[in-house]
């Protein structure tokens, strides 16, 4: 059975890319205008010239030349602003349009589940995302107007070469099939080459953008040769790939060359012979218009070669953009209940998840949470305790059972208005390269400093604040870098609390703090649960100890619920034995 044939241009993938330009149609229609000018005006001066020399150099009127002369400057200069016109007017519009697409695409990665992030490499969407993105705005800055000005160019040199010598022209047309062969197979082969360097790229991205982030384990566990050599292999992958695209410019651009200067012989060959023997079929003026046409008409065809390579790299780098962009991975968001407040009674109702196929997380939990009771949730790694938190915020969607707040199902819900109520800190902090402020509020302008100031001051974390170079517009750079585990922790404390959450949710991590932040974070924990219906995924006694209700949990399911005090007299009960191992030790340090 035969390949199905491959598309050298994807005319389908180009028509929805310039579905763009719609908002832009003026600017599109000037450029079309800006194009035809330049075709004419482009093959104007070799016009001019030919009769210059024909009507008063051979005959020497010197009246005559000085208007040839004076046109021809004319021509040059409508040329060169018609020109400086279509060059700025393409990359505006390649750049307003790159603007749009990577913007909706933005918008589009921020609605898309956890899941999808999960199973996708960061570098690569970085790539997508500006990379791609700039190749792109190429395919009009760069690619597809030259290439229309070139052809369009080459048709106007086409019907002027016919008019002024229909035997001459054939010698150029004859070349003609030889180079457009060579042209097709040369855009043949580099759509295939760019698509591997793309490739490439996307794999050069995500390597760095993994190790970097992870260069303190690199350096814990003395990785850096291993991870030297991997890069290196990399890069040569990445090196070939782009080494493949340069041979086949060294065999095609040559190929075009000689192509162009065996017909330039051709011509000066037998127009020059005709003019010798005073032919009728040939003048001077005609022999050197050809000469000067000849580049015209063989140079586009270099010109596009190189513009289609500009063309396919746009086209490769828009067709994973729209890969994305077609990505249906959104929670579904048809929810009509527009939550302002709840008043926090929780029910969870036989959930069932996983995150992979017929492995599941949690298996037919049921648990409630009376309105402003504070339920902590404990067991070994893995056991599903994190996974409650991300189903009640509905990051992933829940496979059987139902999830309800104040008896409403949280899929009834409004997205927005659910997680505005429900405030979470994770045990991983995530901090901006930003100020603490703008860390604190997220750019929430409801939220303002003195409120931040003053919530600060509740849960007592001000002076901590105030002790930082510039207090609250203290920088804290990439991921919070320049402030401490526990110190990352009560700003994100405070940026929980300024929200006025209806719901509270916290992951506590405090095994890694000093014991000052630690004492902190405990009169923190206390202000902002109190009289707030909280989650609490415990690792700290004194959290489980004040708990309402403790979930103990062990490979998703609920094997023990109620409070300390009932949970302890349960003899080789799992939180019994769990506080023995564990908590009690904790206690004793």
């Amino acid at each position: 059975m035969s390949k199905p044939k491959e598309n050298i241009f994807d005319f389908k993938l180009f028509k929805r890319l310039f579905q763009y330009i719609k908002p832009y149609k003026g600017i599109f229609i000037g450029l079309v205008i800006l194009v035809i000018l330049l075709a004419i005006f482009s093959t104007a001066t070799p016009y001019i010239t030919k009769d210059a020399i024909d009507d008063s150099i051979t005959n020497k009127a010197e009246k005559h030349f000085l208007f040839y002369v004076v046109l021809m400057l004319v021509v040059l200069v409508l040329q060169t602003v018609f020109q400086l016109l279509f060059i700025y007017y393409a990359a505006w519009l390649g750049q307003n349009l790159v603007m749009d697409v990577r913007v909706k695409l933005f918008d589009h990665l921020l609605k898309f589940k956890m899941k999808y992030y999960d199973n996708s490499s960061v570098g690569v969407l970085i790539t997508r995302s500006v990379t791609d993105m700039e190749r792109i705005a190429d395919i009009f800055g760069e690619g597809l107007f030259m290439i229309v000005r070139d052809l369009l160019t080459m048709a106007v040199v086409f019907g002027v070469m016919v008019y002024i010598n229909v035997k001459l022209s054939l010698i150029v047309f004859a070349m003609l099939p030889i180079l457009l062969y060579a042209t097709r197979l040369f855009q043949k082969y580099m759509k295939k080459a760019f698509e591997e360097v793309r490739n490439e790229v996307s794999n050069l991205n995500s390597f760095v953008q993994e190790r970097l982030t992870g260069m303190k384990i690199l350096q814990l566990f003395t990785r850096e040769d291993v991870e030297y050599e991997k890069f290196k292999a990399i890069n040569e992958r990445h090196k070939k790939a782009w080494l493949k695209t340069v041979w086949y410019n060294s065999i095609f651009f040559p190929i075009a060359d000689l192509a162009s200067s065996v017909t330039v012989g051709l011509v000066a060959w037998y127009g020059g012979l005709n003019v010798v023997f005073e032919g009728a079929e040939v003048t001077q003026g005609d022999l050197v218009a050809f000469i000067m046409f000849i580049p015209m008409l063989f140079r586009p065809l270099r010109q596009i070669a190189d513009k289609f390579n500009t063309l396919q790299m746009g086209m490769v780098a828009a067709t994973r953009v729209f890969k994305i962009l077609d990505t249906t991975s959104q929670i579904d968001d048809n929810g009509t209940h527009v939550a302002e407040s709840f008043k926090g009674q929780i029910k969870f109702d036989k959930v069932f998840f996983n995150y992979v196929e017929d492995e599941p997380v949690l298996k037919g939990i049921s648990f409630d949470v009376d309105v402003g009771d504070t339920v902590a949730i404990v067991g070994a790694t893995g056991a599903g305790k994190s996974t409650i938190i991300n189903l009640l915020n509905r990051f992933y969607e829940i496979k059987d059972g139902a999830i309800s707040i104040d008896g409403i199902d949280i899929r009834d819900v409004t997205l927005s208005s659910l997680r505005t109520q429900i405030a979470v800190v994770l045990q991983d902090v995530f901090l901006f390269a930003d100020t603490i402020m703008n860390n604190i509020t997220l750019d929430n302008p409801e939220i303002t400093e003195e409120q931040v100031c003053q919530a600060a001051k509740d849960i007592g974390i001000h002076e901590f604040i105030m002790s930082l170079p510039n207090g609250y517009q203290y920088n804290v750079k990439e991921r919070g870098a320049m402030l401490s585990s526990g110190q990352r922790q009560l700003i994100s404390f405070l940026r929980a609390y300024v929200t006025n959450p209806s719901i509270l949710v916290l992951d506590e991590a405090t095994s890694s703090v000093d014991s000052y932040s630690e004492q902190l974070i405990q009169n923190a924990t206390d202000k902002i649960t109190k009289g707030r219906t909280s989650i609490v995924i415990a690792h700290r006694l004194a959290t489980v100890k004040k708990a309402d209700n403790i979930i103990v949990m062990d490979a998703g399911k609920i094997v023990e619920q109620g409070t300390h005090t009932q949970l302890l007299k349960n003899e080789n009960g799992y939180y019994k034995n769990l506080y023995e191992v564990q908590f009690l030790k904790e206690q004793e340090v």
